[in-house]
Parts: C-alpha cells; structure tokens; sequence
C-alpha cells in the first residue's frame, strides 16, 4: 500500500475513528454488540452487502484502530487482531491450511510455537519439519508437494539468528507456498518482511507494541485475500482481542518509533559492554560485527534491535547466579517492555522443548537472554556486574 507519511506520523495519526462527538484522544468502545437503525441494515450486515460493526467477537471499532494502524506501519493491505500472540500462530494455520498439509519451520523460534505446531496442529493432521533459520537450502530441501507455509523468526527467539527474508521467500513461492515471518523481535519500524518479499507478518502485540507489559494481544498482516481466511476463522471461533487491550495497543503504537530507537541504542551499549567481561563465552546481538549474520541483518532491518542473549562459561549454575544477584532488572520471560527483563530460556520459554530439541536450537543451559528496556545502560551494567 502506498505510505503518504513517515512512521513517526503513522504510529500517531493513522487508524483514528472519532465519534459523533468528535473526541481527539480516541475512545474505546466498550460494548459486546451494536445497534441496527432498521432490520434491513441488520441484514446487510450480517450478508457482508454492508461494512459495518455486528458483534464484538469479530468487528469493533477500537479493534479496527489497532488494525489500521499496525497495517500502515507495516505496509499490509489488511490486518486480523486477536487475543495473544499465540493465538495469532494459531488462526494463520487454521484459517489458511487443511489436514494433510506441511509446514517448514525454523527451528529457532519461541518454545510455545514449538509445542504448538508439534502437540496441537498435528492432532489436525498438519506436519511440520524443523530447519536450519540460517541455511536456505535446509529449507528447499524439506520442501514436499504439499508444503503449503514457511514459519520464521527473524530474529529468532533467543539466539537473534537471522534468517534472509528474500531467499526464502524465493523457495517459498517456488513451492506455491506462503512465508509467514513473526516480526516480533523487531516490530515494523526496524523491518518490515512484506518490503523482503514475504506473504504475512505476525506479532505478539503484547511486547514491543504496547511496550509496557500491560496487556496481551496478537496480529496477522498480509493481503486481503490472505487475511480473508484468517478472519473466518476468528469471526467462527472467537479468539478476539479485547477492545480494552486494542485501545491500549493502539495508544502504546503512538510511542513506537521512539521506544524502538531507545531498545536499540541501549542493547547496543550493552552487548558491547559484555564482549569485554570475564566468564561471557560469546554475545549474540545482531548490531554486533561478531554476529554471525551481522551484515545480513543491517541489510533486512534498521538497527539490532532491542535483544542480547550471550552464554556463560560454567552453564546453569552461572546463568542463575548471575540473574539471581540482579535487583534492578525484572526476573521474567516477557519482553519488549521499558523496563529490562532478564530470563533462563533453557529453563523459562524453552523449557518445554527436549534437551535434544534445545541442543538442535542451540539453547544452551548457559545461555541468557536480556530484553534491554529503557533504564540507564550504566545502571544496567552495574546491575550485572557482580554477577559478572
């Protein structure tokens, strides 16, 4: 879609609905049904002849906001909100596959995806193989006559392993097949994977959108034929966003570009900062010329975004140390909030992976992972220090 203005004035302007009475702050709209002026408005709406607003499970005007809005940051024809991250995942591969289908995954995504993709869609008959994030011809190679979805995270979750969007994208058509990339690490301000040549973008909205762990959501972006699907399956089966958290998403978005550039700076500072301390075997963070796919990365997004995961030397023992001896950063596995948060993924959100799924991922027991927030970089490393 064309982009008459800049994020900053998107993440401001774009999505807003007033009502009659013309607020400047926009409202959020409360209610679990709407009003028809006749029944022959209530049946144009329900046959689709009319837009309009029927029932919250599945139209809302707050929703709508936080829709638009994200749509024209990222670039998308359309986008489908719904309750969680989780149920996002969820709603794109049951409203765009059948049983008998296969899915190509990266194997560095988040745990639950992990368990989703392996315990609950293949109850319904719908495979997945795991592959390299890093290695397009991993991914050519598990390509079947029915492959119908490549799933990445780029950067992944934990180890910030970049994936090149546009090589598999390439492989993805060439097998008649959709690239769905969750955007969360980044957000559409530092990349956006429509630009990279993938199909649909998905996003836990509970972190860097709102930014200030106060509520859950989720959103699929793609075209409209795509996200068609996507929104029968939640306007059937409901996993809807509630128009409270949708009007807290959407004001969270107002402050965006700002947050995101502040994420960057800091975690830049700091894995800087940790490539010089003793018992750090290595730092991952893809600002960093020592990332792996450190060039790969500043082609696909604007800056390293706002994650650092590095390994310590002695393991789980020195992991837990480390994040027990922090009184400023927040012990918990949410991120993208202002406020820093430090976790164990080996035994926090990749705990419910096996040990040879974690050593296939390269989720090691020393491994940690920091989402930097927006405290002072000095008050953070000093927070680590006597870990360190």
């Amino acid at each position: 879609m064309t982009r008459p203005y800049d994020d900053d004035t998107l993440a401001v302007r774009a999505g807003s609905l007033r009502s009659e009475f013309q607020e400047h702050s926009e409202a959020v709209y409360l209610t679990s049904s709407f009003v028809f002026q006749n029944a022959a408005e209530a049946a144009a709406r329900f046959s689709g002849a009319e837009p309009g607003n029927i029932y919250a499970r599945f139209t809302n005007p707050s929703v709508t906001m936080f829709e638009q809005r994200l749509a024209a940051l990222e670039g998308a024809e359309r986008c489908v909100a719904f309750a969680s991250g989780m149920a996002a995942i969820l709603a794109t591969v049951m409203g765009l596959m059948k049983a008998g289908e296969h899915v190509v995954a990266s194997r560095s995504i988040f745990g639950s995806t992990v368990q989703l993709f392996n315990n609950i869609l293949a109850k319904f008959g719908v495979e997945t193989t795991f592959v390299s994030p890093t290695d397009p011809e991993e991914w050519r190679q598990a390509v079947r006559p029915n492959t119908r979805l490549f799933f990445v995270e780029s950067p992944s979750n934990p180890l910030t392993e970049i994936s090149d969007i546009r090589a598999l994208a390439a492989i993805a058509h060439e097998a008649r097949a959709w690239l769905a990339v969750d955007n969360c690490f980044c957000t559409p301000i530092l990349q956006r994977p429509l630009d990279l040549g993938a199909d649909i973008v998905i996003h836990s909205a509970t972190k860097y959108l709102d930014g200030q762990g106060r509520v859950l959501g989720g959103a699929v972006l793609g075209s409209q034929t795509l996200m068609e699907g996507v929104y029968t399956f939640l306007r059937t089966a409901g996993p809807t966003l509630s128009a409270f958290n949708a009007w807290v998403l959407y004001k969270g978005l107002e402050t965006l570009p700002i947050r995101m550039d502040a994420h960057a700076r800091n975690a830049l500072a700091l894995a800087q900062w940790l490539e010089s301390q003793p018992g750090v075997a290595r730092v991952l963070y893809p600002g960093l010329p020592s990332h792996p796919q450190h060039v790969l990365a500043l082609a696909q997004q604007k800056s390293g975004g706002g994650i650092v995961a590095f390994e310590l030397q002695g393991g789980k023992d020195a992991a837990w140390r480390l994040i027990d001896q922090t009184r400023l950063m927040s012990i918990t596995a949410n991120l993208g909030d202002v406020r820093t948060t430090i976790t164990h993924p080996a035994t926090t959100t990749h705990s419910r992976m096996t040990p040879e799924q974690r050593a296939a991922a390269g989720i090691s027991d020393g491994l940690v992972r920091i989402a930097v927030g927006l405290e002072s970089v000095d008050d953070l490393k000093a927070d680590l220090q006597g870990g360190l």
